[in-house]
């Protein structure tokens, strides 16, 4: 039976072309209420609009061939989309060396200011500023994301403050 509640059948195992309906236009409620708040969040940790764009797009198609095997999208579509990016990073980490984090913040707006400093974060410490400050998730949310204990991210979130803190102090000294 559909989300519907219209009986439908179903082939070979798979899924019911109302039943794909039916995801496809959830999923696609999903991107419209989500979509660009996630990508935001994921271009913040990251900071690469090429990775952004690929762990954003992957994760909603993902989502999509999974189907009911996903219990809760949002979730699912928000770690999904971290993973992929954290994945990604490290893989292109292993093959170039990582940019110089020093970034001329003359003409910069206070955004740009903060992503600069944010881009010299550990990767563990942005994800969780990120989660935490700009998504809005709690701890719990925050550790079950990144695989860590509530312990874990409770100091990334304290280490990662101090030194944001620290890194924005010394810019404005400059």
């Amino acid at each position: 039976m559909g989300r519907s509640g219209v009986l439908t059948e179903r082939r070979c195992g798979g899924p019911a072309i109302e039943d794909k309906a039916d995801d496809l236009g959830d999923l696609g409620d999903l991107y419209e209420r989500e979509g660009a708040r996630l990508w935001r969040a994921v271009f913040a940790y990251c900071q690469n609009r090429a990775i952004t764009d690929d762990a954003v797009a992957e994760a909603f198609s993902q989502c999509l061939r999974r189907g009911d095997e996903v219990r809760d999208p949002r979730a699912w579509v928000w770690t999904a989309a971290f993973r992929l990016a954290a994945a990604e990073l490290k893989e292109r980490s292993r093959y170039s060396p990582l940019a110089d984090a020093r970034v001329d913040t003359a003409d910069v707006d206070d955004a740009g200011r903060l992503l600069a400093a944010l881009r010299r974060l550990p990767t563990n410490q942005r994800a969780a500023l990120v989660l935490r400050f700009y998504v809005g998730y709690g701890t719990d949310e925050i550790a079950r994301l990144l695989g860590s204990s509530r312990a874990t991210v409770r100091v990334h979130l304290s280490r990662g403050r101090r030194r944001l803190r620290g890194l924005l102090e010394e810019e404005d000294e400059e």
